[in-house]
This record gives structure tokens, C-alpha cells and sequence, in this order.
């Protein structure tokens, strides 16, 4: 869909700051973040609502923000905890027609700086951001590979890894 903004992210025909991707799903900077981190995590094919989207593909979505949530505990951004809310249809303020995860970073007693975030929705060096969270997900990676631990992820062999800045 040439009119879906996060169809041509996808696709590499609009700007966006990547920082994870497999075969099936996407993950990027929000332009408008309600926090540093604030990530959404979209499918590659068009879905615009929940009810347009395959299961097994908002099965992997979420894996992939459940993912995202857990590096950001050990990024260099250091939160918390995380909000992980999908935004289905416009009745639920969904602003763009794409399915997409919004997973975002929180820390303990920031109440006052999220609502400010959430009011003022302004980008916190993308850059250094998306290296964060990438060391995070490596982080993630290192304690899943120790001798004698089960990886939480599918095996290179069944997913296409490509980190995309």
C-alpha cells in the first residue's frame, strides 16, 4: 500500500530510525515519542485493524515488543518497566491504518514526565536512542546464549535477522 506510512518504512521508501527487523515484522522509532525509546513494532504485510491482521503475525508482533520491552531493561536507557498497547481502530485513537505495538519505556515515579511526554511528543536524539536499544536487544542476546540457558528466540535458521539503522 503506497499510501500506508509504515508500509513505505517498511519498504525503505520513508525515513525512519530501525532498530530491529526480521522477515515478518519491523520495529522503529516513534517520530513523536511519548518517552526515549518509545518504539512501534509493525508487521511488514498491510493490516489495518486487529481484525484485518493473521493471528500467527500479531502472535510474532507481540513476541517481538515482548522482546523490545525486555532489552530496554538492560539498554543504556535503563527503564523500568514498559507500556505495550496496540491502538485498534480510531475509535481507540489509532492515527495511522497499520496495525502497529507501541512499546513504551517507563521508569519508576515518572508520572509527571510521561504526561509531559505523552502532551509534548518530541524526539530524543534518534541516533543514540536506536544504538541503546540495539545493545539492549545484544544484551538480551549475550544472556540468552550463556552455557546451559534455553534462547527466548527463534533460532537464525528460522528467522532472517537484519538490524537496520
Amino acid at each position: 500500500m503506497n499510501d500506508c506510512v509504515f508500509c513505505r518504512i517498511v519498504a525503505g521508501a520513508a525515513p525512519a530510525t530501525k532498530v530491529y527487523e526480521d522477515d515478518a515484522v519491523c520495529a522503529f522509532l516513534d517520530i513523536r515519542p511519548i518517552t526515549r525509546g518509545h518504539t512501534l513494532v509493525v508487521p511488514k504485510t498491510h493490516a489495518t485493524e486487529l481484525d484485518d491482521l493473521d493471528p500467527d503475525l500479531g502472535a510474532q508482533v507481540f513476541r517481538v515488543g515482548h522482546r523490545l520491552a525486555r532489552a530496554l531493561r538492560r539498554s543504556g536507557l535503563a527503564s523500568d518497566g514498559a507500556n505495550l498497547a496496540i491502538n485498534d481502530g480510531t475509535a481507540a485513537f489509532q492515527t495511522v491504518g497499520h496495525v502497529h505495538l507501541h512499546v513504551v519505556p517507563r521508569k519508576h515515579g515518572d508520572k509527571l514526565g510521561f504526561a509531559k511526554g505523552f502532551l509534548l511528543r518530541r524526539p530524543h536524539e534518534p541516533t543514540s536512542t536506536a544504538a541503546a536499544i540495539r545493545a539492549g536487544i545484544d544484551a538480551l542476546d549475550a544472556e540468552a546464549n550463556r552455557p546451559g540457558r534455553q534462547p527466548d528466540r527463534p533460532t537464525p535458521s528460522s528467522e532472517a535477522e537484519g538490524v537496520q539503522g
